[in-house]
């Protein structure tokens, strides 16, 4: 049976990680991260002072810096673990601090093309699942399936409020909110691979569903998709 390439995008905090972990592994293909990839960078770029006091980035330094920035994702406990040159950062990653900076570092060209090249190179041979903002759009725009994931923002507000909690961790509703309306704003209008559901992607509003019908929603889409292929 012919192996493909699934590409998930769609907006912050609706559960594209989740999804693409699950069926990965229900239907034993690759998963990769790429929203953990641009968040590694991000928290490099915080931990390096390379933010100025107005929130602007210090670009030359970071795009000096980016051959040095190794990630590497791993299967840890049966979770897919993100490490920053050799470092278990997962945990550090999704906080609201790199929630704050990560949609002006993933708009920078530079640090696109870099990421891209690395996620282009880990798909060439298909039986892989990927989801994040420009998946379908850009890295894998011949992907033999493509899912759009949305939701509404108090809703991924929510759920992104109930992870943290969850964690042990100190989280804001409001502030929650905030931030996800202001992501949306900056990854639909970037200059560099906006976020746009492509012309022959699926949508899927999860809004209203649980974790258990959208994993049917998507193996269903699976199969149909592979019989074809």
């Amino acid at each position: 049976m012919k192996k493909i390439t699934i590409a998930i995008d769609g907006h912050s905090s609706c559960g594209k990680s989740t999804m693409a972990k699950d069926l990965a592994r229900e239907v034993r293909y690759v998963y990769v991260d790429t929203g953990a990839m641009y968040r590694a960078v991000t928290l490099y770029a915080l931990r390096h002072d390379l933010f100025g006091a107005d929130g602007s980035i210090k670009e030359a330094e970071l795009e000096s810096a980016m051959p040095a920035i190794v990630i590497d994702q791993r299967l840890v406990d049966g979770r897919t673990t993100t490490f920053l040159n050799g470092e278990d950062v997962e945990r550090e990653i999704r906080s609201l601090e790199v929630s704050n900076h990560v949609s002006p570092i993933a708009a920078l060209p530079f640090v696109r093309t870099a990421l891209v090249a690395q996620q282009q190179r880990m798909g060439e041979d298909g039986g892989i699942v990927m989801d994040g903002r420009d998946i379908g759009t850009t890295v894998f725009p011949n992907a033999e399936l493509k899912i759009f994931v949305t939701a509404s923002a108090e809703v991924r507000a929510q759920r992104r409020y109930d992870e943290l909690k969850q964690k042990g961790m100190e989280a804001d509703y409001d502030d929650i909110l905030k931030n996800v309306l202001e992501r949306d704003h900056i990854d639909s209008h970037r200059d560099v691979s906006p976020l746009r559901q492509a012309d022959d992607a699926l949508l899927l509003d999860n809004s209203a569903m649980t974790i258990e019908e959208q994993k049917q929603w998507l193996l269903e889409r699976f199969n149909e998709t592979v019989a074809t292929a």
